[in-house]
């Protein structure tokens, strides 16, 4: 299941999961972000009992995208225990998301 994230359950959902997140950093007006979408969704079923998919709206949540850096969408971070462990920058093909999440479990 794809998991809508904010700024105020950030560190409950993301920081403080037992299981690898993918975090996709994304707005509505963007083109790339809108095609990143389809395949979040599709990881988000077939990974949804190994980790946990999310999306954060970059607009709404201002403070978490200051946070962590986010300058250009999509951009895609993987956390562990609570650590970015690795970033995807822009829109990319499902093998090359699926790939890093694999190398997370």
């Amino acid at each position: 299941m794809l998991i809508e994230v904010t700024d105020a359950n950030f560190e409950e959902l993301v920081l403080n999961s037992d299981k690898p997140v993918l975090v996709d950093f994304w707005a509505e007006w963007c083109g790339p972000c809108r095609m990143v979408t389809p395949i979040v969704k599709e990881l988000a079923e077939e990974y949804g009992d190994k980790a946990v998919i999310t999306k954060m709206d970059v607009d709404s949540n201002p403070g978490t995208s200051v946070k962590f850096g986010i300058r250009n969408i999509p951009t895609i971070l993987f956390f562990k225990n609570g650590e970015v462990v690795d970033k995807q920058v822009g829109a990319v093909p499902k093998t090359i998301l699926a790939s890093k999440i694999d190398a997370l479990l």
